[in-house]
Formats: structure tokens, C-alpha cells, sequence
């Protein structure tokens, strides 16, 4: 077996990470399993280490594991220059999780390893790893376009991920295990004190405008923001991104209306729409704030979402969720 590379922030969930790398590491040790390991220090630190892993070994596929949360999945990803060489696992230890939690990947670190290292043998018995679609955003003026694993979006839940990012209640929240709750306060919160705006949306060629816009998710995932399905039948194996947004209704009304959206019952409500497609486009009158995988990205007016079709190998057998 090839020697895995493992990347590894300490910090997720803050703190949590810290017993399941233990874990992690007396099982690979148990089962004499070779591996390098990874020390994230700083912010897109694992952007950094990713690409250089590559680097390292140019020939061969790359087992590459990430002990971490959605965001340091997110910024392996973006750290990947050659995807048809890296096969991925996840080790889940952030507050949200919603990247392992959508694919249905195990929280039990043990269980978890053993389906990695079986998919790693069965494909070099030369059977196929499952293969998912990856999400990129660009916007006006971005130098590189973003990818995304789960979702990325404008609006109510960007605005969300944004302020989650340096939240002091998510860090409290975080230590008695209840960081999903982060999420819903802040979108309470900022539904109430945000700006609505006017979008241009295109989807795949057919346009339409949106009024009083709250938000736009472009969702390759089902769920985000803690396990919130935005889009309940979105499936990363079907080369689209379903656009989840909410428009033309009083925000007191989408407060009433939020628990429906935290069920996935929003279908068939007026103002709430999912829309498929390969490429989208968003014209907004106005800058919004713009993340992806939860990491801010920017305040813009333009957006562009595309679906990366069958991008990223994983080290998981497939679940459907």
C-alpha cells in the first residue's frame, strides 16, 4: 500500500480534532499502515500543504486524508492542482461536518479508517472509487475561481458563514457540542437586519429576474449550514448544482417559514425555488457577500456557479442520503 499523506488541523471544532488524530494515529500504528502527516499552523495552510504534497509525488496515485472540518476540506480542495491523481478521505471533526455528514461518511474514527484502507485496497485490486462533482464559483475580478465541495451562495446564509467564521458563540457553543445551534441564532439574526436584493438569474441559458432576494445557495450537496437542506434532492453524480433561493417574501413571514426550510419541506412554498444546472449566473443590484464552503469570499455583483463533473475520487463507499 502507498504511504497515505494525512493533513491535519488540531483546531477544528475547536479542539475536538485533538483526540480523533490520536485515534486516528493508534489505529494506522496498530494496523502497521505507513503514513506522513500534516500540521496545519495558519489559515490556507492546507491549501498550502495540499499542492505541495502533489508536488512531492508527481507519479502514482495520492491517498490523501483530511482530519479536519468542512473548511479545511475545502481548502485542500482548492489546494489540489491534479485531481485525477488524488483519492481523498475525510476524518470529520468540525462543529458543522456537513460535507462528511451529506456523503455519509462515519463519525466513528475506527469504522471510518477500516472503509478507507478497504477502499484503497479494492481499487489497487482494480476495482473503481466512487467519483463526485465538485462546485466552482468565480465572481468579477476574482483571480482564481473557487471550488467547492458542498455549497456556495450569496445572501442569508453567506452573510451566516461569514460572521460564523470569527463567531465568539460558536467557539462557547462548540465546547458543550452544540455548534449547529451557531447557525440558526445567526440566521435569525442577520434575516431581520440584512438587505434584500435584485438578481438576474440564468440558468443554463434561461433568465429571469428575482426581487427582494434573501438568498441564493448553488448547493452540489443536499444540505449546508449544519445539516439545513436547501436542496433535498440534490446529488453530486448528476454533472448539475441546484440553486436554492428564497425571493418576493416579507421577512417576517420567512421567519415563520424557517423551520419548514430546516425540514426540507420548503417545496411547493411561493418564493422559495430550486433550480437545476450546469452553469448559473447571478447579476445582483448591489455588492453581496459571497462564501463558499463557508469561507467568505468577497462582497460582489456578480456570480458565476459551475458544476466540475465527476472532479474528486473519494476513499468512502457511496451512500446515498
Amino acid at each position: 500500500m502507498n504511504k497515505i499523506q494525512i493533513i491535519v488541523n488540531n483546531g477544528a471544532g475547536t479542539g475536538s480534532a485533538v483526540p480523533v488524530w490520536k485515534e486516528t494515529k493508534e489505529y494506522l500504528q496498530e494496523k502497521e499502515i505507513p503514513y506522513n502527516a500534516y500540521l496545519t499552523r495558519y489559515e490556507k495552510h492546507a491549501m498550502k500543504l495540499a499542492g505541495q504534497i502533489c508536488e512531492k509525488f508527481p507519479e502514482g496515485p495520492i491517498y490523501l486524508l483530511v482530519v479536519g472540518g468542512d473548511g479545511t476540506i475545502n481548502e485542500v480542495l482548492n489546494g489540489i492542482p491534479d485531481f485525477d491523481r488524488v483519492r481523498l478521505g475525510v476524518i470529520p471533526t468540525g462543529s458543522g461536518n456537513d460535507f462528511a455528514r451529506n456523503l455519509g461518511i462515519l463519525r466513528n474514527t475506527r469504522g471510518n479508517l477500516a472503509e478507507i484502507v478497504s477502499c484503497i485496497e479494492q481499487e489497487q485490486n482494480g476495482e473503481a472509487l466512487q467519483r463526485i462533482d465538485l462546485g466552482e464559483v468565480s465572481w468579477e475580478d476574482c483571480t482564481k475561481p473557487r471550488i467547492f465541495g458542498i455549497s456556495a451562495g450569496a445572501g442569508l446564509d453567506s452573510i451566516v458563514c461569514k460572521k460564523a467564521l470569527h463567531s465568539t458563540l460558536k467557539k462557547v457553543l462548540n465546547r458543550f457540542h452544540l455548534g449547529k445551534l451557531t447557525y440558526l441564532m445567526l440566521t435569525v439574526q442577520t434575516l431581520f437586519s440584512m438587505k434584500t436584493f435584485r438578481a438576474t438569474v440564468t440558468v443554463d441559458g434561461e433568465t429571469e429576474t428575482c426581487q427582494n432576494m434573501i438568498f441564493a445557495a448553488a448547493m452540489n450537496l443536499r444540505a449546508e449550514g449544519g445539516g439545513v437542506p436547501m436542496a433535498p434532492d440534490s446529488t453530486p453524480y448528476d454533472g448539475n448544482i441546484s440553486l436554492s433561493s428564497a425571493s418576493g417574501i416579507p421577512k417576517w413571514k420567512t421567519f415563520f417559514l424557517l423551520p419548514l426550510l430546516a425540514l426540507g419541506k420548503q417545496g411547493g412554498i411561493k418564493g422559495f425555488d430550486v433550480k437545476d444546472g450546469a452553469e448559473i449566473t447571478l447579476e445582483l443590484d448591489q455588492s453581496v457577500v459571497v462564501h463558499a464552503d463557508g469561507e467568505y469570499c468577497g462582497d460582489v455583483r456578480y456570480i458565476k456557479f459551475c458544476c466540475r463533473r465527476d472532479t474528486l475520487w473519494l476513499l468512502h463507499p457511496r451512500r446515498e442520503k
